[in-house]
């Protein structure tokens, strides 16, 4: 699919870098002149995205985060998040609602929340390598 316009940033996996995954996405995004309640969406799944490689990819110490964003045609954008840390062992008990190795204080609703805010997510994991997602969603056309 040929990319219209994109971005790529890498930054360290420290939890203030959250936020500024979450603006750099919104500003990108907003060229395609989203809702606000789009664009509070593609923020809430960028920001579990990130959390997870904070959280999980890289527990106990600080590893490099990947997120790149790309326009594509027919108004849609991909998002795609990836680390090097420790990666999932098993993706689709991880995808599951309530599944956590985060610890009590960890709700294990990350990639619940990310598929039901987005269009489509895809999730490649290997132990010891890292995880990458990639999520697409597509703006709604308005009339101006």
């Amino acid at each position: 699919m040929n990319e219209i316009n994109s971005m790529k940033v890498i930054f360290p996996s420290l939890s203030a870098n959250e936020g500024f995954a979450r603006g750099a996405v919104a500003v990108f995004v907003s060229q395609l002149d989203p809702t606000v309640s789009e664009l509070g969406d593609i923020k809430t799944a960028v920001s579990e995205a990130v959390t997870n490689c904070i959280v999980h990819a890289y527990p106990d110490n600080i590893g490099e985060v990947m997120l790149k964003c790309r326009l594509l045609p027919e108004d849609t954008v991909e998002i795609t998040i990836k680390d090097r840390g420790r990666g999932i062992e098993n993706v689709e008990e991880a995808r599951e609602p309530l599944f956590t190795t985060g610890g009590e204080e960890r709700s294990g609703m990350g990639f619940t929340i990310m598929e039901s805010f987005m269009d489509s997510l895809r999730v490649r994991s290997r132990p010891g390598k890292g995880t990458t997602v990639i999520m697409r969603r597509r703006i709604a056309k308005r009339s101006r």
